[in-house]
């Protein structure tokens, strides 16, 4: 049903020349919250089917929803080089400017969290206030072997990582995601600015990690380092499954209200 009702991508140039996908809903004359999806996600899978648009919307906010570069309706590079963090930060202050919005609150899950935490800082008070879902320290992709990824996809080699084809197996799952483009994303970050206390934002930032997330206890490090931050535990979900928590729904538009 969500999926049916969703709204058609309208597109903006990034800087580099990416083409990226955003959604609009809302009154665009109420506040304006930002969007931002994780790891082999979408705007449409982790924003609008888990039913946040629709409450953010009910709860007077004017919202837009970013697909990343390699994700959604975006374009999808195949080259590492295309998926620094600077870049990805650059294309929300691009989002920003097309839609000629000065002042937001952003919300992002996973991948979108770090790039939110950088945006936070680098964006300066056009973020007034972040929700921040499944954030560690450090880098979670640290992990990941490239090497056999790309051997997989390009020989049908099998993977014998964990994590690696724990992550390969969930991209796989969401219709149109590119393999290659998002295994390229990975290894574009790979050694990039990571969250930690020496860079927390000032701005006031609620952090939300799922009760049975093997991250939680490195979530809470982050929050406890961050000068305005607060942490709300999402009871009874993990890492994949936290968007879809309506306690983690409301603890966040609670927090963007206040």
């Amino acid at each position: 049903m969500l999926h049916r009702t969703a709204p058609a991508p309208s597109f903006v140039l990034s800087r580099d020349g990416v083409q990226l996908a955003t959604y609009e809903l809302g009154d665009p004359e109420h506040p304006t919250v930002v969007v931002v999806h994780g790891f082999a996600s979408s705007v449409i899978a982790n924003w609008h089917a888990t039913g946040w648009t629709r409450d953010l919307t009910r709860a007077g906010f004017h919202v837009i929803g970013i697909d990343q570069r390699g994700h959604g309706a975006s374009d999808k590079p195949h080259s590492p080089d295309a998926y620094t963090m600077e870049l990805l930060v650059a294309d929300v202050e691009t989002v920003l400017d097309a839609y000629l919005l000065t002042e937001v609150c952003y919300v992002g899950y996973s991948l979108g969290a770090r790039v939110g935490w950088q945006a936070a800082r680098d964006l300066g008070g056009r973020i007034t206030r972040a929700v921040l879902g499944g954030i560690p320290d450090g880098d979670p992709l640290k992990s990941f072997q490239v090497a056999d990824a790309r051997a997989h996809l390009e020989h049908g080699r099998e993977v014998s990582d964990r994590l690696t084809g724990v992550y390969l197996a969930m991209a796989k799952t969401l219709p149109g995601n590119d393999l290659a483009a998002l295994v390229a994303l990975v290894e574009g970050m790979r050694g990039g600015p990571q969250p930690g206390a020496a860079n927390a934002p000032t701005q006031p930032v609620l952090f939300a990690t799922g009760s049975e997330d093997s991250i939680l206890d490195a979530s809470r490090v982050l929050a406890d380092a961050t000068p305005n931050g607060d942490f709300f535990e999402i009871p009874g979900r993990n890492h994949f499954n936290a968007p879809t928590s309506r306690a983690f729904r409301e603890a966040a538009i609670g927090f963007l209200n206040a």
